[in-house]
C-alpha cells in the first residue's frame, strides 16, 4: 500500500510511505526517483542490520525498532526488531516497511504540522529517534526483572528455571546492544555531513542515554548469573561439608562394627561380661573426640 503523508505543495519535500509493497508499487517509485536497485533490494530483505549509504541522488539507511508485538521468548534480532528503509534526498522522503507501525503515523500527524520540522533531515532524525524510544520500554523490564531476581536470590527462594531465564535477559539485552551498536554508526555517518542542527543533537543525546541504560543491563546480568552460580556453588559446598561430616562420626564406629562383625571362632571379647559395655563406651568416646576436635577447627 503507497499513500502520501506530505505533498510536495510548498516547495519543501514530499513524504511517501510503503506498508508491505508490491514489486509493482517499489518498480514504481524506483522510475520515478532513481533509486538505486541494490538499495531497492536491501530494503525487501527482512533480516538486513541497520546501515548507511550514500549515493549520487539520495541517501539510504535501514533501521530497527523493537517490535512490542514479539513472543516473551523471543531472543534473535529478527523476532526482537522490525525493519524501516528510508530513501531521503532534499526533495523526499521514501519510508518502506512491511507491518503498520506508530512509529511513522506519530510523525506524519504531529511532526509534521510543528514548524521546526521543515525538511527531510528533521523528520529522519524525529523519526530515528522515534525508532530508539521504542527500546527504552523493554529495557526499563529487563531491569525490573534484574532487580525483583536478584532480591530473590539473596533472600534463597526457590524460583524454577531461574538460569534459562537470566540466559533469556542475557540474550535479549545482547540483542539490544548489537542494535544500538549499529544505529551509532548510522547516527554518525547520517550526521557527518550535516550542519548544526538541534534535531541532530537531540537524537545523538537520547542514543547516548538508552545506550548507558542498555549497557546497565548487560553488565547487571552478567553480574547477577555469576553470584547466582557462586550461592549455588556455596550451597553445594554446605551440603558436602554437612554430609563430610556425618562420614567422620560414621566411619570409626563403621570400621568397630565391622570388626565385630566378623565371624570368627577366637575373639575373645565376643566372652568378655564387659565386652559390650565397653565397646559402646569406646564408640561414644570417640564420637565426643571427633565433636570437640570439630568444635576446636570451627567445622560445625
Amino acid at each position: 500500500m503507497t499513500r502520501t503523508l506530505k505533498a510536495n505543495t510548498d516547495r519543501s519535500f514530499e513524504w511517501i510511505d510503503l506498508v508491505h509493497p508490491t514489486e509493482e508499487e517499489l518498480n514504481v517509485l524506483t522510475g520515478k526517483h532513481n533509486l538505486p536497485q541494490s538499495a531497492v533490494t536491501d530494503c525487501l530483505q527482512p533480516e538486513h542490520l541497520p546501515k548507511f549509504e550514500q549515493f549520487k541522488n539520495c541517501n539510504f539507511i535501514i533501521v530497527r525498532y523493537y517490535d512490542d508485538k514479539c513472543t516473551y521468548n523471543s531472543d534473535s534480532l529478527h523476532t526482537l526488531t522490525r525493519k524501516i528503509a528510508i530513501f531521503y534526498s532534499a526533495r523526499y522522503l521514501i519510508t518502506i516497511h512491511r507491518g503498520e507501525t506508530s512509529i511513522i503515523n506519530e510523525i506524519a500527524n504531529r511532526q509534521l504540522k510543528d514548524p521546526m520540522y521543515h525538511s527531510t533531515i528533521d523528520i529522519i532524525c524525529r523519526l530515528m529517534k522515534s525508532v530508539l524510544q521504542t527500546f527504552e520500554k523493554p529495557v526499563l523490564k529487563l531491569e525490573h526483572d534484574i532487580d525483583y531476581y536478584e532480591a530473590r536470590i539473596f533472600l534463597k527462594a526457590r524460583i524454577p528455571d531461574l538460569l534459562k531465564t537470566f540466559y533469556l535477559i542475557k540474550r535479549q539485552s545482547s540483542v539490544y546492544k548489537r542494535t544500538l551498536l549499529l544505529s551509532a554508526s548510522v547516527i554518525e555517518q547520517f550526521g557527518s555531513g550535516i550542519k548544526k542542527n538541534a534535531h541532530l543533537e537531540d537524537l545523538k543525546d537520547y542514543y547516548t542515554r538508552i545506550e548507558v541504560m542498555n549497557e546497565e543491563v548487560v553488565e547487571s546480568i552478567g553480574a547477577l548469573m555469576n553470584v547466582y552460580i557462586s550461592i549455588s556453588s556455596q550451597r553445594t559446598n554446605e551440603v558436602m561439608r554437612i554430609l563430610t561430616v556425618f562420614s567422620a562420626f560414621f566411619l570409626p564406629l563403621t570400621f568397630i562394627v565391622g570388626i565385630y562383625g566378623m565371624n570368627f571362632e577366637f575373639m575373645p571379647e565376643l566372652r568378655h561380661p564387659y565386652g559390650y559395655m565397653a565397646v559402646i563406651i569406646a564408640m561414644l568416646a570417640i564420637t565426643l573426640f571427633i565433636f570437640q576436635w570439630f568444635k576446636r577447627k570451627g567445622w560445625i
